[in-house]
């Protein structure tokens, strides 16, 4: 069969690297796609919020099936799209991911279904944010509605910071038009556990769990990034807190989406809080974490395609989800400067050191093809995913990795996974 992946950072190339191991699998395509994804899949230059210019590809090319990597274009209704045109594609319908596309939507879901999470009120009115933020209780946190590319999230200690957020988000327009409404939120304190899971509609099967590192700088300091990178399983995530959230979260979102009439196919995202009262949600994301799916699929024992197929055709009661019994840890490596200013077009030097090597990934995130060579395209560089036996010798495996890997401005977080060593 014939693959068309949408999307052009590390998680594209991850599932790109899943879908190349499926026997049923005979090319692969992706759009746009980057020089790592470009070594797996034939990389077509149309942008991911392209609709007619993809579907009229899918339809040229006899696409079997499209996976769309990347919010923006789920948001957008891109799988509405391919659905009008008779084409077979995975990923949730605007109507679903609205799940991601408005916090406030969720939060509101959330409340009327009576699932865990933060106390919060929403705003479309700066004037009145601020007014409520003069009798807040401290730290508080304001998050934009819309997408922001994963930092539309503002942790503020003081009023005078919450204030100021208030002006960054919905009077300066910092993230454009996802700061015309904000959630103001209750500062929630514990552990953060990223739990993925596959979804037909009413079914809904859960991955094996991973926890990311957000901020630019060791000890978690710095401004919010994309991710800078990620460990799986997270010993934090037991059985007990399985048990609750399979009883209080997981099937309660699923079924509360199919109650509005917003039937969830795809992958729900569940960014979850381990409070003192209990887990709680901080987020949903209707995709594929990055770099989360660096570090869960590759753990993956079913055949991607398989289960992607089952969530579409409303089928997945009927298979189980396998996981490796090792563990992952994937390493970020940036340009000095991300996430605000950085150069870009430096050579990457060490990447054939990896070919045949097995349990390692290198997964692209930021890079081109520029005169045959390899070059660095981004604030979020690569992705260097190593497995181990437990999580201690994969992360010892992925720092090692690391350094086989050379471009002028490379920068990493050096204690990704530290947290292994309190578990």
């Amino acid at each position: 069969m014939k693959v068309l992946i949408v999307g052009s950072g590390g998680r594209e190339h991850a599932i790109a690297e899943a879908v190349s191991r499926s026997s049923r699998v005979d090319k692969i395509y992706c759009a746009p796609g980057n020089a790592g994804i470009g070594q797996l899949a034939e990389c077509v230059n149309i942008g991911a919020m392209e609709f007619d210019k993809l579907v009229d590809f899918a339809k040229e090319k006899e696409i079997d099936l499209t996976i769309v990597g990347m919010d923006d274009p789920l948001v957008g209704g891109v799988i509405d799209e391919f659905e009008k045109a008779g084409l077979r594609a995975f990923g949730p319908r605007k109507n679903a991911a609205i799940l991601e596309g408005s916090k406030a939507f969720s939060k509101d879901l959330m409340k009327k279904y009576n699932i865990p999470t933060a106390g919060y009120e929403t705003f479309t009115s700066a004037k009145e944010a601020k007014e409520y933020l003069e009798t807040a209780k401290y730290p508080i946190v304001l998050k934009a509605d819309g997408l922001a590319l994963g930092k539309g999230v503002l942790i503020c200690e003081t009023k005078d910071d919450a204030m100021e957020g208030v002006k960054e988000l919905m009077q300066d327009k910092k993230f454009g038009d996802a700061g015309n409404k904000i959630v103001v939120e209750e500062f929630m304190t514990g552990r953060e556990v990223s739990v993925l899971s596959f979804v037909d509609g009413k079914t809904i099967k859960i991955m094996t769990s991973a926890q990311d590192h957000k901020r630019a700088l060791d000890g978690d300091k710095g401004l919010n990034t994309g991710g800078m990178g990620t460990f799986s399983p997270s010993p934090f995530y037991t059985e007990e807190v399985d048990k609750f959230c399979k009883e209080n979260i997981f099937q309660k979102t699923v079924d509360a989406m199919a109650s509005e009439g917003r039937e969830f196919k795809g992958i729900i995202f569940f960014g979850l809080m381990l409070t003192e009262e209990g887990p709680k949600v901080l987020e949903y994301n209707a995709r594929f974490g990055d770099p989360e799916a660096q570090v869960v699929l590759p753990r993956m024992k079913n055949d991607i395609i398989d289960v992607v197929e089952a969530c579409v055709d409303g089928t997945l009661d009927k298979l189980e989800l396998e996981f490796e019994d090792n563990a992952a840890v994937c390493v970020v490596l940036a340009s000095e400067g991300y996430p605000v200013k950085y150069d870009k077009g430096f050579e990457i030097k060490g990447l054939e050191k990896f070919d045949n090597k097995e349990g390692y990934y290198v997964f692209h995130a930021g890079t081109a093809l520029k005169d045959g060579k390899i070059v660095t395209n981004g604030g979020r560089v690569l992705g260097v995913t190593a497995k181990g036996d437990d999580l201690k010798q994969a992360r010892a495996n992925a720092y090692e990795a690391t350094e086989l890997i050379e471009f002028e401005n490379k920068y990493k977080r050096n204690d990704i996974g530290k947290a292994i060593d309190e578990a």
